[in-house]
């Protein structure tokens, strides 16, 4: 997508030296945009783990850079895929871009040159099955247009699952792009996502930036507009879903299901298959929920007089629960949108559209 009218991937190997990867570092977003360089496998953990990227095909994208400079390097290659799982629990496409590496690369006599390869392969792929998500997503948001000629299309979204959590396109605003660019009257709900707001910080930054109408809203304003009849659509990200349908998203993702499913807004998850656990069967039992930092939630960071500051918010002395993640079940998802496809969420679905994957 576009930075200042210029093509910006999120991540992507430093022109003219092949041992720094350069990324988008999010956390001074949307008041600066920083670029940071990254040239060892430690940095890339911290950079996971500390949020510099974040979002579920990022972060796989990320992992894959950072078994690159891992082999580059020369380290334990075991060890550096045990250091970069550790980051975050929720997202697979994390362990499945390390995995992926570990497999590559040992199959390859020029392990250096072969890292490097799937490390880009692993880019590639995201960014184009994103593209492909828009393709399959714009016909939900042209035929509500049909049903509403002259006015705009309503989408709520939660969290970020645009461009910046992936390497382009982003996920859930793959088809807002694509009818924002075929020029339907696309309008977005975008939640601020508590506690570190992204959707308020990069949803709306990205979204601006191409030019899509859009306003920010609190977290517990969605259902306030799905009564009101001001939401045709709800699509969100996922960073990790069952062979069976269950999603794993930003904390508050079910809440927004809930709501949707009482006042019959249609509720669908877009993700590429990198995202799909095809070893889980049951989310709410089986799929970690990362808790971060109590100080995340009692404390809020902004802009103040031409520099980002921090303040807490809540008392000192109280204690604070920060999870990360919440799931929503798959009878909640009216459906899944994928690089191949729409399908239910239902293992049957699924499957018949990812037969590789059937048992």
């Amino acid at each position: 997508m576009k930075v200042a009218g210029s093509h910006f991937r999120t991540i992507w190997l430093k022109r003219g030296d092949p041992g720094v990867v350069q990324l988008i570092d999010q956390r001074f977003l949307p008041h600066q945009f920083v670029i940071e360089d990254v040239a060892t496998v430690e940095q890339m953990a911290t950079a996971i783990r500390e949020m510099h990227v974040r979002g579920a095909g990022l972060i796989g994208a990320a992992a894959g850079y950072g078994m690159y400079l891992a082999a580059l390097s020369g380290v334990d290659l075991l060890e550096a895929a045990r250091q970069l799982k550790a980051t975050r629990p929720t997202a697979v496409n994390l362990a499945w871009a390390v995995d992926r590496q570990l497999q590559s690369i040992s199959e390859a006599e020029d392990k250096v040159g072969r890292a490097s390869a799937t490390a880009q392969q692993i880019a590639d792929e995201d960014a184009e099955h994103c593209r492909q998500i828009g393709v399959h997503g714009l016909p939900l948001l042209r035929a509500i247009a049909q049903r509403k000629p002259g006015q705009r299309v309503n989408v709520l979204t939660h969290c970020n699952a645009g461009w910046l959590a992936f390497v382009d396109h982003g996920s859930a605003t793959a088809p807002i792009y694509a009818a924002h660019d075929s020029g339907l009257p696309v309008h977005v709900w975008v939640d601020e996502t508590r506690p570190r707001g992204q959707g308020s910080k990069l949803t709306a930054w990205e979204l601006n930036e191409h030019g899509v109408p859009h306003t920010v809203i609190a977290d517990n304003a969605g259902g306030h507009l799905m009564q009101r009849g001001e939401v045709d659509l709800v699509i969100v990200g996922t960073d990790r879903t069952t062979y069976t349908g269950d999603v794993a998203n930003k904390i508050g993702t079910y809440l927004k299901a809930l709501a949707a499913f009482d006042n019959a807004v249609p509720f669908y998850v877009a993700l590429p298959s990198s995202s799909f656990d095809w070893k889980m069967r049951d989310g709410l039992t089986q799929i970690p929920i990362e808790q971060r930092g109590a100080d995340e939630v009692k404390h809020a960071d902004g802009w103040a007089e031409g520099r980002q500051v921090e303040v807490r918010v809540a008392p000192e002395n109280s204690p604070a629960a920060n999870y990360g993640f919440d799931v929503t079940p798959r009878r909640l998802v009216t459906g899944l949108i994928t690089e191949r496809g729409i399908c239910a969420a239902n293992e049957q679905s699924i499957l018949r559209l990812f037969p590789e994957h059937a048992p």
